[in-house]
């Protein structure tokens, strides 16, 4: 630290230019940032500002036409709901392996409008969390 200290302003300057830079790239390089990214690519307008403002987008089964809300996460994620958009029932299903939120969600999204009715048949149903049961969830 010492020796930063005795550069002249324009090396120091030059220093801290390049700490930012190595710390965005490797902070947006991250497995989780580019699960985020892509999920992003493959959202619609709407799903994306959604997702943006509460953390969850909706998707519509292309079976039934249910509507289902995938919040941010891995598992017990997904829940159908109503047209206020209060949950009804809870869903887990998740691809094998270990990945990000974003791939997870991703994936989700994929199975419920292209093969519904498959999807809903591998997951464990659960009942829907009351308001008070909500947890704080941490921003991304």
């Amino acid at each position: 630290m010492v020796a930063v200290l005795r550069l002249r302003a324009p090396a120091r300057a030059r220093l801290h230019a390049l700490r930012e830079l190595y710390r965005r790239f490797f902070g947006e390089n991250t497995p989780e940032a580019r699960g985020r990214r892509l999920l992003s690519e493959w959202l619609s307008e709407e799903q994306r500002v959604q997702f943006e403002q509460h953390r969850h987008f909706d998707v519509i089964g292309c079976d039934s036409g249910k509507r289902y809300r995938i919040h941010y996460g891995t598992a017990a994620n997904v829940h159908e709901v109503d047209n206020a958009g209060n949950a009804t029932m809870g869903w887990c299903f998740v691809p094998s392996g270990f990945l990000v939120p974003g791939d997870v969600m991703l994936a989700q999204k994929i199975a419920l409008e292209t093969d519904e009715k498959g999807a809903l048949a591998l997951a464990n149903r659960f009942p829907p969390a009351t308001h008070s049961e909500h947890f704080y969830r941490r921003p991304f």
